[in-house]
């Protein structure tokens, strides 16, 4: 494991937007050490995964180049606007009272509760900077991860969802209208998919190992009530390769993008479909992630001026996760030469 000291300031340190032969976006990074104290170990979802991704991305040369998102905390009323007040409250209750596990999977320690505010946040305060046009996407380093969370429970490491806060923030306090989620974590987001199941302004659509966990995302759930039609899954068999993934982005998915044609795009970004994660069974090259970045950062392009919000979900193999995030970033800042 990485050691914790090594993760050092989150910020770049200054901004530098060259702009030479190609385009080089204006892309948001926000993360905080305070994630760090979501003390999980030796659990898999463990601080070093984000040492790895942090010292992965200072080491490389763009890293200057992505401008600072500084996270904030959400307040109890804005994680209600996905949660029960109720389940929100014990939360916080349970950290305080040094409880360890919130279920057989996710485990909390005294600072869990305000790590998850600050995940949240991050996730809220990216599309304020996205909506007042001073970035054009943005990628969000935070733990814990979110899309496993249900409206009233924890489960799959996840306290609160993130994805889903921040598209309601966009929704409720920015103005937007629709909003798609792309959940490309090898793990259905089953907390994603049924807090807006029959909900019309919030399409989800994921790739996912199927059958697996958590058992939901079927491709006969498509949706329910006045919600019937935005929900997309697109299950993959155990070792499903990049051909695999590609083809179900580019044949099914940005079609329905393109359709849906939303206001934002907010990626459910695990990197535990990597050929390397001990989780999963699914066979992704680091490069398959690079792929898929730009073919959504096309589709955002086409329908909502390319504003997209991408948040860390799954990732379990430090080495595979930091080069993947890395692929992923670059990409979101140089689409044009992500090798530059």
């Amino acid at each position: 494991m990485l050691a914790r000291e090594s993760y050092c300031s989150l910020a770049p340190r200054q901004v530098v937007l060259k702009r030479d032969n190609f385009r080089m976006n204006k892309t948001g990074y926000a993360s905080d050490p305070f994630y760090l104290r979501h003390e999980t170990e030796p659990h898999p979802e463990n601080p070093g995964r984000l040492t790895a991704i942090q010292n992965r991305l200072e080491s490389s040369e763009f890293y200057n180049n992505l401008i600072p998102i500084q996270p904030r905390k959400a307040t109890a009323e804005e994680i209600s606007m996905v949660h029960d007040a109720g389940y929100v409250a014990s939360v916080k209750q349970s950290c305080s009272d040094e409880v360890r596990n919130l279920d057989a999977d996710t485990v909390i320690s005294t600072d869990s509760y305000d790590a998850a505010l600050l995940s949240a946040g991050a996730g809220m305060h990216a599309i304020d900077q996205l909506i007042e046009g001073r970035i054009h996407n943005a990628f969000c380093a935070v733990r814990p991860p979110g899309h496993h969370a249900e409206q009233d429970r924890a489960m799959g490491f996840c306290l609160f969802n993130n994805v889903g806060i921040a598209a309601r923030y966009a929704q409720k306090v920015k103005g937007l209208n629709k909003i798609f989620i792309f959940d490309w974590d090898v793990h259905h987001g089953n907390g994603t998919q049924h807090s807006f199941y029959s909900d019309p302004s919030i399409y989800y659509s994921s790739t996912h190992q199927y059958p697996f966990y958590p058992g939901t995302g079927a491709e006969e759930e498509t949706g329910t009530r006045d919600g019937l039609g935005t929900t997309l899954n697109l299950p993959m068999d155990a070792y499903s390769d990049d051909d695999d993934y590609i083809s179900a982005v580019e044949n099914k998915l940005i079609p329905a993008v393109q359709r849906y044609k939303p206001d934002l795009i907010i990626i459910s970004a695990g990197f535990d479909a990597h050929q390397n994660d001990p989780l999963a069974q699914i066979q992704l090259t680091t490069d398959c992630f690079g792929k898929m970045t730009e073919l959504m950062m096309e589709a955002a392009e086409d329908v909502c001026d390319g504003r997209l919000l991408s948040m860390l979900e799954g990732g379990y193999d430090y080495e595979a996760l930091s080069d993947s995030v890395r692929l992923h970033i670059q990409t979101l800042l140089n689409p044009d030469n992500p090798e530059a």
